[in-house]
């Protein structure tokens, strides 16, 4: 199986800035090889410990996306002056977001969204970083998202048909819209290039109050040749660093 690279979300862990260093020092003693959704200002001390910069926004914003014509050329710049950044940077991955649907018909939405994404594939081909969709949860967290189900994200994939551009598969949120975790995973390996955890319900720790049994989860995206980040995005219940190293003992299975 293939080895898994585990990083932590920074908005979850790092609630106060003054923690960052103790946070981040501490993640890479238990192991962890990378970080992200961290602000600019933290890269140097990513880096200083040793923590590959896994992800971050490749343009703004969440509700008003890539699924509206007249959001491409914006989005096309930030994502430029993204794409210079992550070269520079080490960073493998940008994320990317649909927008809310606000009214527009799902179909219409997925060949704008190929659109302004197939716009972007070959300035990300040539940076050798993917653009990663996310897929959120409609019905808890981000009502109206359009990117709310992995079939809506796969065929959007596949209309681009570029190995740099794939889905942020994000389990939290897809086990919220349709289960069926273990399945969607090895059935859509190809097309996913990132991924995230939290404990359902409630974004929480990865324990047993929670209805997602993780090993068995990290076992699948291991069989399925992934050797990119999954990264924990859950709000710990208690310390962060040891939630930290509970997590990664739990997902350290492969």
């Amino acid at each position: 199986m293939a080895h898994i690279r585990q990083s932590f979300s920074w908005w979850c862990f790092v609630r106060d800035p003054a923690d960052a260093e103790r946070i981040v020092s501490g993640a890479a003693r238990i192991g962890y090889e990378g970080c992200e959704l961290l602000g600019e200002e933290f890269w140097p001390l990513a880096r200083r410990y040793g923590l590959t910069i896994a992800a971050v926004p490749g343009h703004e914003s969440l509700a008003d996306g890539l699924n509206r014509r007249e959001n491409h050329d914006r989005i096309e710049q930030e994502v430029r002056d993204r794409l210079k950044q992550a070269v520079a940077w080490g960073i493998p991955n940008l994320i990317c977001f649909s927008g809310d649907r606000n009214g527009l018909d799902d179909c219409e939405g997925m060949a704008v969204t190929a659109e302004g994404l197939a716009r972007l594939a070959p300035l990300a081909e040539n940076a050798g970083v993917t653009l990663v969709l996310e897929l959120l949860n409609s019905k808890v967290d981000h009502p109206d998202y359009q990117a709310d189900h992995t079939k809506w994200g796969l065929e959007v994939c596949r209309m681009v048909g570029s190995p740099r551009v794939k889905l942020l598969y994000d389990i939290y949120h897809m086990q919220i819209m349709e289960g069926d975790v273990i399945r969607t995973i090895s059935d859509a390996a190809p097309m996913i290039g990132h991924y995230h955890t939290a404990g359902v319900p409630g974004r929480r720790d990865m324990d047993d109050a929670q209805e997602l049994y993780y090993p068995a989860i990290v076992r699948a995206i291991a069989r399925s040749g992934y050797e990119g980040f999954v990264g924990h995005e859950f709000l710990p219940k208690g310390d962060p660093v040891e939630a930290l190293r509970t997590a990664y003992e739990l997902c350290n299975v492969h």
